[in-house]
């Protein structure tokens, strides 16, 4: 008769101390989230009272706020900028890496080093560069504006370089063979053999454009043109600081990001873990 198999709790001190710290861990990181969600629920005069859950429950905030029409406007923008920045960034990075990785050419190393080294300088240091671009080029409180400093990125680059080394150059001389150009090797390819890295780095992308605060703070001025995350800063008024409306539009914010990870985690975790043995 088969046996059925079930969960037996580690009985090992030292295993008792690492589940007990995890948890711990697992606590603490989603405490926020859950105040947050507490906190969308609350009146103005229960935002300060530490208690997880309301005394006095309303959906009042999400109502107000969904009605609105800025926030819906603020949500379109950042949906937008992040889709397509996504995949212009995911195009490019592959793109880029595949040919640092797969064509022998002169100034190669320095170039791939070149793009490397814009990793070690902070956003902060170029935000000024970028914003006298929009000024010239007249970039100030469009899409484009916005966009662009994210078009293409250093680490989406030495990511899928390092995923393209792993494709093997037979498959590459068979599809030359077979009368494909570079491009259509590359796309046909190479492309289908490193979707893990493809998926993580989409979404990685994704989630730091949906998040992306200063620079659409510094580059749009006006509203109608602001992403979510600069737009719920307008609930905080010089009288007073609306909490509750603050928290429900970041509660709001949340669903896209945690449908991505709902529906792409399998591909963060075997795309994390892949890039890790590849380093």
């Amino acid at each position: 008769m088969r046996q059925s198999t079930t969960y037996k709790p580690p009985r090992d001190p030292v295993q008792i101390i690492r589940w007990t710290l995890l948890f711990m861990g697992a606590v603490v990181m989603v405490m926020p989230i859950v105040y947050m969600l507490s906190a969308s629920v609350k009146y103005p005069h229960e935002m300060f009272d530490l208690n997880i859950i309301p005394r006095e429950p309303t959906f009042e905030n999400y109502l107000y706020v969904l009605a609105d029409g800025r926030f819906i406007k603020w949500f379109v923008n950042s949906l937008i900028i992040a889709i397509v920045t996504t995949m212009s960034a995911v195009f490019f990075d592959a793109l880029v890496g595949y040919t640092l990785c797969k064509f022998r050419f002169r100034g190669r190393y320095l170039i791939f080093i070149a793009i490397l080294s814009t990793l070690m300088i902070p956003t902060e240091m170029l935000i000024l560069p970028w914003y006298m671009m929009s000024l010239h080029f007249g970039w100030l409180d469009t899409y484009w504006g916005i966009m662009f400093p994210g078009l293409m990125t250093a680490f989406g680059t030495f990511l899928m370089k390092q995923f393209f080394e792993t494709v093997p150059d037979d498959f590459l001389e068979a599809a030359r063979i077979d009368g494909l150009n570079e491009f259509q090797i590359w796309w046909s390819v190479a492309m289908p053999l490193v979707t893990p890295a493809l998926s993580a780095l989409a979404i990685f992308i994704f989630l730091g454009n949906w998040t992306a605060f200063i620079w659409p703070l510094i580059v749009t001025t006006d509203q109608a043109l602001y992403t979510l995350p600069v737009g719920l800063t307008t609930f905080s008024v010089e009288q007073s600081v609306q909490w509750e409306l603050i928290m429900t539009g970041a509660a709001l914010a949340t669903i896209p990001t945690l449908i991505v990870f709902l529906v792409f985690q399998r591909y963060i975790i075997r795309g994390v873990a892949m890039a890790g043995l590849k380093g």
